[in-house]
Order: C-alpha cells, then sequence, then structure tokens
C-alpha cells in the first residue's frame, strides 16, 4: 500500500512538470507568432508564418524580418535571462526576494550603460521622431561592447557588496534586501545625475531608455543578448544538482564535494553578466527575475534540475506576452515593456507571497 501511495506521487510529480511544460511551450510559440502579428500594420498569422518559412517577399516581409522578429527574439532571450539570473541569485543568496532589480543590479547596470553612452560615447542619441512612440528618439548602440562592459563593472560593484555581506559578516535576506534596496537608490540618484547633465536630446533619449524596452535592438544585439542567455542558461542548468544541495546547508554541500563559495562566486558573476548585457541594450525591465521563478516554484516545487529551465521558458513567455501587450495596449503608441512589467509584477508578487503554500 505504501509502495502504491509512492507510485501515485511520483507519477502526479512528473505530471504536473509534464503539463506545465507543454502549456509554457504553447504560450512561448503562439505568443511568438501572435506578437509577430499584430502591430500597426496587421498580419494574418497564415502569411506571417509563410513569411518566416520564407514564402513572401512583399512589405510584410519586411516588416517581419527589420522590425518584428528582432523584437520577438529580443523579448526571449531578455526575459530568458533576467529570469534565470533571478532563480540564481534566490539560490546562492538563500533570499527569496533575491533578484537583479531588487538587489541594486540592474540599477548599477543602467548607470554603468548610461555613463558609456553619455559620457565615454558609445551610443549615439536619436533625435527624430517622439519620444515615447517608438519611432525615434532612443538610443542608437555604436558600441555594444563597451556599453556591456562598463554595465558589467558598474553591476560587479553592487553584486560585490552584497557577496561580501553574505560571506563576512553572515547578514539576514532581510539585510541583504535592504542593502540593495539602498545601492538601487544609489545608482539611480547617480544616473539622475547624468540626466541633469546631458544635453536636451540625449535627456529625452535616456529618460526613454531607462523605461525598459525591447523594440530599439538591432540584429547585433540580439546575437549579444542570446549569445550570453544561451550560455547562462547552460551553465545554470549544468549546475542546478548543486544549486539544490545548498538547499542542506553549505557544511552538507562541502562534504559532498561542492566548492560553495566557489559556485556561489560564478553564480553571482555569471547572473551579474547576463542582467548587464540584458540592461546594455534594453534598459531597466523588473520583477521579471523577482516574480517567475516564484512562479515555477509554487507550480512545480522546488527541485532546481527543474526550476532553472522552466524560469527560463517562462520568463521569455512572460516578457513576450508583455511586450506584446504593451505595444498594442494603446497603438499606435507603443508603451516600454519596463513600464508594463512593473504594473503587473508588484501585485503578482504580493498574490504569490499571500495566497501560496510554503515551496522555498
Amino acid at each position: 500500500m505504501a509502495t502504491d501511495t509512492i507510485v501515485s506521487e511520483y507519477e502526479r510529480f512528473v505530471h504536473r512538470k509534464v503539463i506545465f511544460g507543454a502549456v509554457t511551450g504553447v504560450l512561448l510559440v503562439g505568443g511568438a507568432l501572435f506578437s509577430i502579428s499584430v502591430g500597426a500594420v496587421e498580419i494574418p498569422v497564415s502569411e506571417a508564418l509563410a513569411t518566416l518559412l520564407g514564402a513572401n517577399t512583399g512589405l510584410s516581409n519586411r516588416i517581419i524580418w527589420r522590425i518584428r522578429v528582432p523584437r520577438v527574439l529580443t523579448a526571449i532571450f531578455a526575459g530568458l535571462a533576467l529570469a534565470v539570473s533571478g532563480a540564481v541569485m534566490q539560490k546562492v543568496l538563500n533570499n527569496p526576494l533575491g533578484s537583479p532589480f531588487t538587489l541594486g543590479i540592474s540599477q548599477a547596470a543602467a548607470f554603468g550603460a548610461a555613463f558609456a553612452i553619455i559620457v565615454v560615447g558609445a551610443g549615439t542619441i536619436g533625435i527624430g521622431g517622439t519620444v515615447g512612440s517608438g519611432t525615434g528618439g532612443a538610443v542608437s548602440v555604436t558600441n555594444p561592447y563597451l556599453i556591456a562592459t562598463s554595465a558589467f563593472s558598474f553591476s560587479m560593484i553592487s553584486a560585490g557588496v552584497i557577496l561580501a555581506l553574505a560571506k563576512y559578516t553572515r547578514a539576514t535576506p532581510e539585510t541583504m534586501i535592504l542593502t540593495g534596496v539602498a545601492l538601487g537608490s544609489l545608482f539611480s540618484a547617480a544616473l539622475s545625475g547624468l540626466q541633469y547633465l546631458a544635453a536636451p536630446d540625449e535627456l529625452s533619449a535616456l529618460v526613454y531608455w531607462t523605461f525598459g524596452d525591447v523594440g530599439g535592438t538591432t540584429w547585433q544585439g540580439v546575437g549579444i543578448i542570446a549569445t550570453v542567455a544561451v550560455l547562462s542558461m547552460a551553465y545554470f542548468i549544468y549546475n542546478s544538482w548543486n544549486y539544490n544541495v545548498l538547499s542542506s546547508g553549505d557544511e552538507t554541500a562541502a562534504s559532498l564535494g561542492v566548492d560553495v563559495e566557489a559556485l556561489r562566486m560564478r553564480g553571482m558573476l555569471i547572473a551579474s553578466f547576463a542582467t548587464a548585457v540584458v540592461t546594455a541594450f534594453t534598459g531597466i525591465i523588473g520583477f521579471v527575475g523577482l516574480v517567475v521563478p516564484h512562479i515555477v516554484r509554487k507550480t512545480i516545487g522546488g527541485d532546481d534540475r527543474f526550476v532553472i529551465p522552466f524560469s527560463c521558458a517562462v520568463g521569455s513567455v512572460l516578457l513576450l506576452l508583455s511586450d506584446t501587450v504593451a505595444r498594442t495596449l494603446f497603438s499606435p503608441m507603443v508603451l516600454p515593456v519596463g513600464i508594463l512589467t512593473s504594473f503587473l509584477g508588484a501585485p503578482l508578487f504580493i498574490y504569490l507571497v499571500l495566497t501560496g503554500r510554503e515551496y522555498w
């Protein structure tokens, strides 16, 4: 009887993950096709699919391949990178509130990117069009490598402080979050200082960029974000068993052969770098890295062998669908997706905390 109960529980355990994965996959593929189809110029899904398969060379071909596909791919890979970074930060810091946004890493990366754009001159300022319309007035990246390097360098200041607190002072999760909030405020103030010193056209473009938007990325930018996101995901999935062991405590993990300090340091470094690269191209997009891992853990449990890959998929779906809503809600005006994720993320996270079961 006990054996039958164990088997039944295991079957439900597996069934839940299979259903969750199937639903996520359908939403990702369907959401991508729908996002490519809708916009100022409506393109039927069948025509969009034919264009993707190379059977259409008309106006829709240019719209899809030059504008919508880069935007969709940016949303998919940026959502993946932010979500998996949040999942790993929560695990290595043993803090359910850990994420690039709450730890101040996104704000530090944004300041670093803005510093490279305004002070170093690694980006050009688009002054055509109307800011907020999605047709102009944004930052055009001329040296993405310099911007990403600057963003990563400043993000490591925030990550380094958090790691030092965790290692040397045995800080509580609450203390680390409060420190992250303080660091985020510090770098936000520094970013405001750059905005104050910027020329009028630079100011309007930089303010729009900090809202968080996936629509200004070129194919080169898509390639960089995708490469960093996929490599980060592969590393984290490869080490998912080690992250599972961390839940048993540092002593237990060390006794099983896990180099705990190196695992934490590498996890924070790679997560910070992925966040910095995404922020360098899209600006600050909040709450994806915080909310997505909690959604996944509440649905399928806390096993990091599943939480990490599913967080990647759900992060892609969430940012893709959020961007689709943001650019169609007030069409033809395009709302930056960072505004929508902030509006949706806060109440959703509160709901998850108040109504969910214990899973951490």
